[in-house]
Parts: C-alpha cells; sequence; structure tokens
C-alpha cells in the first residue's frame, strides 16, 4: 500500500505490460544493440559478420578464398570454399543445423572447441544477426557431393532447406539484402570501406586469397584481389609508404603459447607520429588493450637494457615509452581461442594473460635482433634520445595549455566567446574561419549553448612537426585551451567543455584546406574527441535564391538546379556565396547554426590506417603522392575559381 501511495500508477504495471519479443524479433527492435547503428556504418557491419565466419574457416584450415562481391541493387555475395555450413538435423532443434545458424541468437561453431580454435565475429550472434536485419537472405551450400539452398525473409525461414544438385567441391555461399525498413539512412554500400577492410584482412591472415567485385555496373565492374604472403611485413611496409624509412629491415616475430598465437612486425621511420595497431583474432581492437600493452612494455624494457649495457645513454638521460615509439610502425596481432573484449563493440582486449605473453614473446626476439643487428639499434636508440630532449621541451610548452577556465589570465583565448551553459553534453563550439565570420557568428549564434572560436589565418600543418612546435603555435593552443582535455598523454575526455566542436568555413579551395588542417590537428594530437564523436564539420550552403520574397538556399549545384525546376516561372536572383562573411548575422544562423535547419557532418574514425595515411599523403613531406592524387582525382573538382 505504501507504494501506491508514493506512486499511484504502480498498480498499472503488471505481466501485461512486459513484452516477450519471439526469435530474432529482439533484433529487429533494438538493431543498435547488436551492430551499433542502422546508419552506414551498421549497413557495412552485415559484411563483416558474413565474411568473419567464412574467415574462421580459414584460420581453422579449411579454406583459402573468400570471394566478397556487391550485385545490382546492393546484394552482398559471401562466397568461401571451406566446409561448407553443416545440413544434418539438430538434435535440438529437430530442423537442419544451417537453419539454426541463421534463426537462433548465440548457435554456432564457435561455442564448440573442436570446430573453431579462435574465432572473430559476434561470437555466434553474426549470421542470425544479418538474417533479422535483411529483406531476404539465402544460403547455399556445397558439402557432401551435393548442394543446398534455404531462403529467409527478416530471419524467418521462407524455404525448407532443398536439394538441387550436385557438387565437385565445398563451400558456402551467403546472399542478402539489407533491410530498407531497418537502414532508412541508407542500403548503399561504398566500395571504397567494403575494399580497404578486404584488404586489410588479406594481411592479417598471410596465404589467404580475398576477391572483391563490384557489379552494380555491368558495363565498368570493378575488381581487386588480395593475397600477401608476407603477411604482417608487408602490412607494415603498405603503411610505410611515402615515409622515410629509419631501419632498412622491419622487425618481426611470431611465436606461441598457452595456445595463444602472436605475430608481430615493426619499422621505424623518420615521423613524429607513433601508428600502433592492434588485432585480436582479426577485431581492429583500436582502443588497445593487455596485447598493446605486453608490446610496448617489451619494446621499451628491451630498447632500455640494451641502451645500459652499451653504455649508449649518459647519466643524466632517460628515455621514456612515448619517446621509444615515435616514428614506430607497428602491427600487433594475436588469436586467442577465449577473447574477452571490454565494451560491446570489441575495441579493447582485456585478457590479463595476454600482456605477460606478447611481453615474453615479443621481448626475446627482439632482445635477439638488438645483439644481431648493432648499427640499427643504435639508430632506434638515437631516434629515442631526440624524442627525449623534444618531450622535456614539449612538457614546458604544454604547461601553457593547462587552464581552469577559458579566460583563465591567458590573452591567447580572450577571442573565445563561451557559452553561458556549463553543461558540456548541451554546449557547442563553433571554429570559424575568420574575423568577420566570427562576428557575424557571435551575433546570430544562440549565447546560451553555442561557443564562438574565430581563427585568423591557415592553421600550423602539424603533420610535419612535433609536438612542441604545434604547442608554440597561438591559433592550436586557443583551441586546446577552450576545448580543456589537455594534449596527448594528459589528454582527459571527461575535461571536454564542449560534446559538438563544430568546424565552420568558407566553402572554397581555401575553406576546404583549412578544414583539412584542422582535423589533421585533431586526428594526431586528439583523436580520441573523433573517436567519441565530438568533432562536426558544419556545411554552409552554396547558394542563395531569392525571388521576391521567396528566399531559399542551396547547399549544392544540385540542390539550385532542383529549385530552379521546382519553379520553372521564377527567375531567381543568384548568389554564389565565396564566404562566410558574405552572410550577415541571420543568415548565417537560419543555414548554418540553426539546429532545426543546419547540416552537420560528424566526423568518424571509420579505419585509422586509412585515416592516416590519407593525413601522410595530403600532409606530409612526400610531394610524389600527393601529386599521384592530384592527377587521379582532379576530374571530380569543380568550382576551383571560386
Amino acid at each position: 500500500m505504501e507504494d501506491e501511495k508514493l506512486n499511484p500508477d504502480a498498480k498499472e504495471y503488471d505481466a501485461s505490460h512486459i513484452k516477450v519479443l519471439k526469435g530474432l524479433e529482439g533484433v529487429r527492435v533494438r538493431p543498435g544493440m547488436y551492430i551499433g547503428t542502422t546508419g552506414a556504418r551498421g549497413l557495412h557491419h552485415l559484411v563483416w559478420e558474413i565474411v568473419d565466419n567464412s574467415i574462421d574457416e580459414a584460420l581453422a584450415g579449411y579454406a583459402n578464398h573468400i570471394e566478397v562481391e556487391i550485385l545490382p541493387g546492393d546484394i552482398i555475395s559471401v562466397t568461401d570454399n571451406g566446409r561448407g555450413m553443416p545440413v544434418d538435423i539438430h538434435p535440438d532443434t529437430k530442423r537442419p543445423a544451417v537453419e539454426a545458424i541463421f534463426t537462433v541468437l548465440h548457435a554456432g561453431g564457435k561455442f564448440d572447441n573442436s570446430s573453431y580454435k579462435v574465432s572473430g565475429g559476434l561470437h555466434g550472434v553474426g549470421a542470425s544477426v544479418v538474417n533479422a536485419l535483411s529483406e531476404w537472405l539465402e544460403v547455399t551450400i556445397h558439402r557432401n557431393g551435393k548442394i543446398y539452398t534455404e531462403k529467409f525473409s527478416r530471419g524467418i525461414a521462407t524455404t525448407d532447406l532443398i536439394e538441387n544438385g550436385v557438387s565437385d567441391h565445398t563451400g558456402s555461399i551467403v546472399k542478402f539484402k539489407a533491410d530498407p525498413e531497418i537502414f532508412t539512412e541508407t542500403t548503399v554500400y561504398d566500395y571504397e570501406t567494403l575494399r580497404a577492410r578486404i584488404q586489410q584482412l588479406a594481411f592479417l591472415n598471410k596465404g589467404l586469397k580475398l576477391t572483391i567485385t563490384d557489379s552494380r555496373d555491368p558495363l565498368n565492374i570493378i575488381k581487386n584481389i588480395y593475397c600477401y604472403e608476407g603477411g604482417l611485413k608487408e602490412y607494415v611496409q603498405f603503411l610505410n609508404e611515402g615515409k622515410k624509412a629509419v631501419t632498412q629491415n622491419i622487425i618481426y616475430c611470431e611465436g606461441e603459447k598457452q595456445n595463444i598465437q602472436v605475430e608481430i612486425a615493426l619499422q621505424y621511420n623518420e615521423e613524429f607520429n607513433s601508428t600502433i595497431y592492434s588485432f585480436t583474432n582479426n577485431i581492429h581492437t583500436h582502443e588497445g588493450g593487455s596485447h598493446e600493452d605486453g608490446f610496448k612494455m617489451a619494446l621499451l624494457r628491451c630498447l632500455k637494457k640494451y641502451a645500459d649495457e652499451n653504455k649508449i645513454l649518459k647519466k643524466d638521460e632517460e628515455i621514456t615509452g612515448e619517446d621509444v615509439r615515435e616514428g614506430l610502425v607497428a602491427i600487433v596481432s594475436v588469436k586467442h581461442p577465449d577473447p574477452q573484449f571490454e565494451g560491446q563493440t570489441k575495441t579493447k582486449l582485456g585478457n590479463t594473460e595476454v600482456r605477460g605473453i606478447v611481453s615474453q614473446v615479443f621481448g626475446e626476439a627482439l632482445d635477439r635482433y638488438l645483439l644481431e643487428n648493432p648499427k640499427e639499434a643504435k639508430i632506434i636508440i638515437e631516434k629515442g634520445l631526440l624524442a627525449s630532449r623534444a618531450r622535456i621541451a614539449a612538457r614546458k610548452a604544454r604547461e601553457a595549455t593547462r587552464r581552469k577556465s577559458p579566460l583563465d589570465g591567458l590573452m591567447l583565448n580572450s577571442k573565445l566567446t563561451d557559452c553561458r551553459s556549463k553543461d558540456p553534453t548541451l554546449s557547442e563550439m563553433y571554429i570559424v574561419e575568420g574575423d568577420s565570420a566570427g562576428g557575424s557568428a557571435k551575433s546570430g549564434r544562440d549565447s546560451e549553448y553555442q561557443a564562438i572560436l574565430p581563427l585568423r589565418g591557415k592553421v600550423l600543418n602539424v603533420q610535419k612537426v612535433r609536438l612542441e612546435r604545434a604547442l608554440s603555435n597561438n591559433e592550436i593552443l586557443s583551441m586546446i585551451q577552450a576545448i580543456g582535455t589537455g594534449i596527448g598523454e594528459e589528454f582527459d575526455i571527461t575535461k571536454a567543455r564542449y560534446h559538438k566542436i563544430i568546424i565552420m568555413t568558407d566553402a572554397d579551395v581555401d575553406g576546404e584546406h583549412i578544414c583539412i588542417l584542422l582535423l589533421t590537428f585533431f586526428y594526431r594530437f586528439m583523436p580520441q574527441l573523433i573517436e567519441n564523436g565530438y568533432i562536426y564539420v558544419a556545411k554552409p550552403p552554396l547558394y542563395r535564391a531569392q525571388y521576391g520574397k521567396m528566399l531559399k538556399y542551396a547547399y549544392s549545384d544540385e540542390e539550385l538546379e532542383i529549385i530552379k525546376r521546382t519553379n520553372p516561372d521564377k527567375k531567381f536572383d543568384i548568389q554564389r556565396y565565396k564566404g562566410l562573411g558574405e552572410m550577415d548575422a541571420s543568415q548565417l544562423w537560419e543555414t548554418t547554426m540553426d539546429p532545426a535547419n543546419r547540416t552537420l557532418v560528424q566526423v568518424h574514425l571509420e579505419d585509422a590506417m586509412i585515416a592516416d595515411q590519407t593525413f601522410e599523403m595530403l600532409m606530409g613531406e612526400e610531394v610524389e603522392p600527393r601529386k599521384k592524387f592530384i592527377q587521379e582525382n582532379a576530374h571530380y573538382a569543380n568550382n576551383l575559381d571560386i
């Protein structure tokens, strides 16, 4: 009775309010729980779940070729030459085992240690989740000298498993079409996204042949075939393209302890940034984990030990883990029979035993390499010493970035016009190109939650400099101080003062260049802001079309043409915006800052390796890769005269 007095509606909450979802209904009701998002990333995630199953066959030693094809209508086909999915009757479901794989969560060979020693995917839920979120799915199996087929629709079998032919080989073919009822944003696949991941999987599984084909346009079929006998060695070579290597050799090791396979490859270059990519069972653990920790521990321990034994360091000199990782490109890959990932998205490996195993396997190999290659050992340690001296200089510069408030006695940040809100989840900061646009933005903003930081001129290209040089740049200092998270090793995402940091530049070539420079800065020194979805790019309109009192804005040439076509009897006065400064405060608010009307593009780190290579190509020292990119993509460029 007391409960009812506290909450008079409590008695209305009874068994009738409990909804029981059958089969795969729960996946369709809450797809984000299984694939993260129903946007483009989630769409592509469907492909990886099916490919992962084929990769598991390869890891188990039963397949050596996997083919992925995008068919007309954005239908995906994944073919492998493995054993073929089991077709015999399952003792529990009394239905063919393949049907359980596609209709029952947590059904699959990954729970039976005798079937797969290691596996990726979503621990047995992958195939059924893809089935649940597909308009239709068809599986064809070559096994026992026969061909079997079964069809499904939105997670439910629409046919029985049918035997419909004979076969002289084994394997599985899965075809599916993503359900537009679920993927309302897009059901169109990006070939480059799929191609890059397929290539990565080929690097991670040496000797495995992977083919990807785009057959959507019969007149322009695109096909890429990848197979790397060198595995991670070739991966490091690939990542170091366009960079000047410091060491001639790629340091490589592989070993196995307690049924955990360890494979590592690394090489140093003249860059100042560290690039370490870690994987567990082919899954990119971009937040690192125990395998990456073990690698870093061994790297520092072995280099310090060698430096001490060979008296390379002076008495007052010291190198840290951060120092010995400068200019490093490394791939750390482990295959674990029972991986424990932190978080549902599997971005960090949690198995504590892996730290010691990786440290031991890699440490023994690195000790041996340093002894056998004294010249390269000395080069690596001297590079670390240079980094150590730069780190000490950077520490002093970094102290200037610490702040209690955006106007904490530092004149640099006096240009920041802050918002009244102190709630970072509601607050947003516009980084605006130029004082003129900054003035309009200040006047037009909603001062309750929108802060404005105008920048003067082009930001320093941080791709080519060390941290201490970056911290001497006033524009960069202003951003760091305003954001409040600190930088580098001291970065703390919980101290972010704004959960939306919006880059707003002119819609011209210079504006695009400034945007890339800013993104390069965030990617290099504050990548966690991108990973957590805090970085956005504002899309200002390109055109203002007016006829009498009718006023419309177009954000692309295509939109302008639509406005003209839908109003054929009107002769619009067209204004092409060359810069944000051409808009007054009300126009800037209406088109680019008002949450009800504005267009923001959230920046994602879909693949850190692709981002790293792109930034290096666009902003790095090597001219030839940039020249090649311009030559190959020049025909896509428009409006270069604006």
